[in-house]
């Protein structure tokens, strides 16, 4: 009988106890972060999913509670999820694209693409950059109210009969008309910060304006299926998507007068598409993801497989401050530079009943995201104690 060498038998035991101690390790940042989420969102009600990652591996994944009531289907990695405004990062990498192959430059001004803005010489003011980074200084003057409507109708025509139709079901060409008639900006273009969802809306003609191409078959040709995302796309009312969520609200206390869809014990009340106000317009919030495939687009996208060099520094070098100390606006993302903790390139989003967020800290290569059908949640809160949890385990230290 032949036997190993102790220094073998040594290594072999050392590897044991190594492995034995990163999965210890693993089941307790698993457990911690399990005891921030499942107190938010219970088994029984609608949910979220969360998925932390560092580095190609992924550290937790999991589905919590349902996405949708009425079919009892459990939220997972595999849920198609409204991300609400971390959809304009798509938006923004979309002409970025455009740029690298010279089809525009963000330079450009807005009547160049949508020549329909000829209020006045405040428009050749605004360039595509601006629109990317909020500073365009264009006001959201949507109507939303029966007076509105009545000064809006006035001077647009409309195929809608009714605000409330407008709002539900206004898509970003009928959303922006508005502006053709607008003969003022808020401020100078390049000067301000006003995060406003009109003028990402506008991204819409200047994709179909520059491309030649209908927007959703050039965005899922070129930005989606293009870098892989089997499983993004924008919402068509008229396609059974699959694994599809709904998102949901506390009851109103009222006698649901539109006939909403409402859970069997009377506490959720469906709203998304056909409930919540401008949830249908796509370049400023209408995508649709799952945790997996969002995963692979910001690994792809922060390892320069979507974007050049340059233009990645671009999407993420922060424009001008915002109104929160330390947190900066880029191009489809928001810059956060405390004192003492790693830079964050973040969104956060809210869309009808669905309130997500998406985070990465470049320094550690660390990527977290909630993505929840529900909107009473703290967020803020939520996400503190998550950034609490990677410090305990030394994910944020140096």
């Amino acid at each position: 009988m032949h036997k190993l060498p102790f220094a073998l038998l040594l290594l072999v035991a050392l590897s044991v106890v190594s492995c034995q101690h990163a999965s210890d390790s693993r089941n307790t940042f698993q457990a911690s972060v399990d005891s921030i989420f499942d107190d938010i969102f219970p088994d029984d009600e609608p949910g979220a999913v969360v998925l932390i990652a560092k580095g190609d591996s992924i550290y937790y994944n999991r589905g919590f509670g349902i996405a949708d009531l009425k079919e009892d289907i459990p939220m997972t990695d595999t849920t198609l999820v409204n991300i609400c405004s971390l959809s304009k990062q798509f938006s923004a990498v979309a002409l970025l694209k455009l740029e690298e192959d010279s089809i525009l430059s963000l330079d450009d001004d807005i009547v160049k693409y949508v020549p329909t803005l000829r209020g006045g010489q405040q428009y050749h003011k605004v360039k595509l950059k601006h629109l990317l980074s909020h500073t365009s200084g264009l006001p959201d003057m949507r109507p939303r109210t029966e007076e509105d409507w009545e000064d809006y109708t006035r001077d647009h025509y409309t195929r809608f009969a009714s605000c409330r139709d407008f709002k539900l079901y206004g898509l970003a060409n009928e959303s922006t008309k508005y502006l053709t008639t607008m003969d003022s900006l808020n401020f100078e273009p390049g000067t301000a910060f006003a995060y406003e969802n009109p003028p990402y809306q506008l991204i819409y003609r200047v994709i179909e304006t520059s491309t030649g191409r209908r927007f959703m078959p050039w965005m899922e040709e070129n930005i989606f299926r293009g870098n892989g995302l089997q499983h993004t796309l924008y919402y068509d009312p008229s396609v059974d998507h699959g694994q599809f969520s709904h998102a949901y609200r506390p009851t109103p206390d009222d006698d649901n007068p539109y006939g909403n869809y409402r859970s069997d014990d009377g506490r959720w009340e469906e709203y998304d598409y056909g409930e919540s106000d401008f949830f249908a317009t796509k370049p400023d919030g209408g995508v649709y993801t799952t945790a997996l495939d969002f995963y692979k687009w910001q690994r792809d996208l922060f390892g320069g497989k979507v974007l050049g060099e340059a233009a990645l520094k671009k999407a993420i070098t922060p424009v001008i401050e915002t109104d929160e100390p330390g947190i900066s606006v880029a191009m489809g993302f928001f810059i956060k530079e405390q004192a003492g903790k790693p830079k964050k390139i973040y969104h956060n989003g809210t869309n009808g009943g669905y309130k997500v967020a998406g985070v990465y800290i470049p320094e550690k290569d660390i990527y977290y995201l909630v993505f929840a059908n529900r909107p009473d949640w703290n967020r803020k809160a939520a996400l503190d104690a998550l950034d609490a949890v990677l410090a305990a385990h030394n994910w944020l230290g140096e």
